[in-house]
């Protein structure tokens, strides 16, 4: 249900009133406002509730180039099938089908339609529930509704989404979904949500978004009324004779099994054609989808209930072969006609990490290839002096990504200037305090710091080592664990964030240069400071520039209703240069013990506790780990960059988001080492450490102007 380009138009069932002015809440849309709420209200909704609902709701102009832009049309096949049906996906299927047993077998008994058909919808439509979409739906579609082409079909569907909100499927608040309108689990439209969705876990409601069972059972359900036939397959794969004429092919040229046969199509083995529980009077369509060189597909009457879903030949075949892999398939046998086919998440993440490693500020290694992303490959590609030069994410670059000569990291040596920085007590600032309201300086536990008071949190950040000290959220407790035996500079402060650049751990260096780098043991300057309209501060903060070293770093922070710090370097010299940096957090917990941490399952770790060999991660970090527990310093490589950190003693999760950074580092002493750690003692059960960065293997190489920023965002919710 996601794409809308060959989705029937709906008749709108209501009459357009002479223009009035718009209700307030509507009033960004003008007439056309109008003329919605007044049809809304002739199928029965009140006026009061209409105007509640749009309230908050303005044009979202960035939809309208989305209806040309949708990539079942746009997408080379073999890019489209190898994201959609990678190895991620169909184990995440595989475990579903595990998981959701009984529930799909009670859905299969009811409609006809086997389970991995149901969860292969369920996982391309939104990755078994991750990727629901986040737009607003009320405004995506009354922004479609009044704007661009297909008009009619977009107002039906907005107003079929108000009938559903007024009956009380669907709750409006924090309602999201695609820019198209689809939503909830499998992607319906409103529409098709009122005709099709059903109330599979009998709570008397319809509801798709929150509840598997209502959204499996609807997915069956639509695709029994699209003609589904229980117990017959959608397809096979065949091989067409050499001179085939490619004409015959097409999903409406249907042939009789026999007929086939007589054409000289065969068996993907070379076998005579046969297909189980089809016989040979059965109409089958043919397809080529990528043309007579590619694999060929017989295709019967179940596949034309899945091409109703979405109508895309494309989205089809990702249902469909995801279904296969499902059930124990291995796949399509023939391969695609190109020799450079598509990357699955895992390997685009791969990709990623390597671009990152090469400079290019695109973000998290998250899969998602976007056009930061793209343009970081056609640099590698125009790099590399190949001709077409298309920002492409295939096999082709990530190969010669992997086989490029890795990096050694720079060896710093200890600046000159360093010692008479260390000792200076001069707070600098190019900002006047009082010109921003919320902004100081003064002593935050004994330590000199500009201190930041929002609407929705305080914060402290030590003017030694441009350290955030504590971020509080309104009516909530510190964020951020402060050592309270903390040592007065130089003497690194233990607790906090501090900021570990441009080396994170020593990289050839002697004795001479300060652990994790320069930055943490001078003072820093702030260069602005800005209030926004709703109260959140940003402040812009840099350590002094020091001789010798070509690498420039400022950092930004954001605090407002959440924390965001980034780490922007640039390279200001003629030669590469190869770093690591940390976002060093110390995260206050009630006891380290009893804390959990996710978004680290399956990933590599390097354990330094176990002379840095590599291990898997297993389920939710913690220091209840039987492989080592009570203590914890391991390095993440090519981590997802979205960890959440549960604490139920506190009550509270906080949510940790990254981007540009391949590491996670996660650490704690434990009780033995903490002992002997004036600054640590007894705390150690007060703190955890989960650290953004890029260090270990994940080191950044910088070319000449180049620059990479590091990412963090935490946000505190109840658990």
């Amino acid at each position: 249900m996601k794409s809308i380009r060959m989705m029937p138009a709906l008749g709108l069932a209501c009459a357009l009133a002479v223009a009035a002015p718009a209700h307030a809440a509507l009033a960004d849309f003008g007439s056309c406002g109008t003329r919605l709420r007044d049809a809304a209200i002739a199928q029965g909704m009140a006026g009061e509730r209409i105007d509640g609902l749009f309230a908050d709701v303005a044009p979202d102009m960035s939809v309208l180039p989305l209806l040309d832009a949708q990539p079942e049309f746009t997408t080379p096949i073999w890019d489209y099938l190898a994201v959609l049906v990678d190895a991620q996906r169909v184990a995440d299927g595989r475990a579903m089908l595990a998981t959701h047993h009984g529930l799909l077998d009670r859905v299969a008994a009811e409609y006809g339609v086997d389970p991995a058909t149901v969860v292969a919808v369920w996982g391309v439509e939104s990755d078994y529930g991750r990727i629901a979409g986040k737009r607003p739906l009320l405004q995506s579609l009354a922004t479609l509704s009044c704007n661009g082409r297909r008009q009619p079909f977009f107002r039906g569907e907005l107003l079929a989404l108000l009938k559903l909100i007024d009956r009380g499927d669907l709750v409006a608040n924090g309602l999201t979904g695609s820019w198209a309108g689809a939503f909830g689990q499998t992607q319906f439209m409103p529409s098709t949500y009122a005709r099709i969705a059903v109330d599979g876990d009998g709570d008397g409601r319809r509801d798709l978004v929150a509840s598997i069972p209502d959204a499996l059972a609807s997915t069956a359900n639509y695709l029994k009324q699209s003609g589904w036939r229980s117990g017959q397959p959608w397809g096979v794969e065949v091989r067409i004779p050499a001179g085939f004429d490619a004409t015959l092919a097409g999903r409406t040229k249907r042939r009789t099994l026999a007929a086939w046969r007589a054409l000289g199509v065969t068996q993907a083995d070379g076998g005579a054609l046969q297909v189980a529980a089809v016989a040979d009077d059965s109409a089958a369509a043919l397809l080529l989808p990528a043309g007579a060189k590619g694999p060929a597909l017989l295709v019967f009457r179940n596949y034309d209930a899945i091409y109703s879903y979405n109508a895309a030949e494309s989205y089809a075949l990702a249902i469909a072969t995801l279904a296969d892999r499902l059930r124990g398939g291995n796949g399509l046998v023939a391969a695609w006609p190109t020799d450079d086919p598509g990357l699955g998440r895992g390997e685009r993440r791969e990709l990623q990490t390597l671009l990152l490693a090469r400079g290019h500020d695109i973000g998290a290694a998250d899969g998602m290839v976007g056009d930061a992303t793209r343009r970081a490959i056609r640099a590698e590609q125009q790099r590399l002096g190949w001709q077409a030069a298309d920002g492409r994410a295939g096999t082709r670059i990530l190969q010669a990504l992997r086989d490029a000569k890795p990096a050694a990291p720079t060896v710093f040596r200890l600046p000159a200037d360093y010692p008479q920085f260390v000792q200076s007590a001069i707070v600098r600032s190019g900002v006047s305090m009082k010109d921003v309201q919320g902004l100081s300086t003064g002593d935050f536990n004994g330590f000199t710091a500009w201190k930041v008071e929002t609407p929705f949190s305080t914060a402290a950040i030590s003017v030694f080592g441009g350290q955030l000290l504590s971020f509080v959220p309104r009516g909530g407790r510190d964020v951020m664990w402060l050592s309270p035996a903390a040592k007065q500079p130089p003497t690194p402060i233990r607790g906090g964030s501090p900021v570990c650049w441009p080396y994170f751990a020593k990289q050839g260096q002697g004795n001479d240069v300060p652990s994790h780098g320069f930055v943490r043991t001078v003072p820093w300057e702030l260069r602005d400071a800005q209030r926004e309209a709703d109260g959140t501060v940003v402040l812009t903060l840099a350590p002094p520039v020091l001789e010798g070293l070509s690498l420039r770093l400022t950092m930004k922070l954001r605090i407002g209703r959440t924390l965001e710090q980034e780490l922007l370097t640039e390279n200001t010299g003629s030669e590469p240069v190869v770093f690591t940096q940390a976002l060093h957090n110390y995260f206050d917990v009630s006891d380290a013990l009893k804390v959990d941490v996710t978004g680290l399952d399956g990933l590599t770790y390097l354990d330094k506790l176990d002379g840095g060999n590599t291990h898997v991660q297993q389920g939710d970090w913690n220091l209840r780990d039987p492989r080592d527990p009570g203590r914890s310093d391991r390095i993440y490589t090519q981590a997802r960059g979205h960890y959440v950190l549960r604490d139920p003693g506190f009550g509270r999760s906080i949510d940790i988001t990254t981007g540009g950074s391949r590491t996670a580092v996660v650490w704690n002493a434990g009780e033995a080492a903490a002992a002997k750690m004036e600054d640590i003692g007894p705390g150690w059960r007060n703190y955890v450490c989960v650290e953004a960065g890029n260090v270990g293997p994940d080191v950044i190489e910088l070319a000449p102007g180049g620059r990479h920023t590091l990412k963090q965002v935490f946000e505190v919710k109840p658990l």
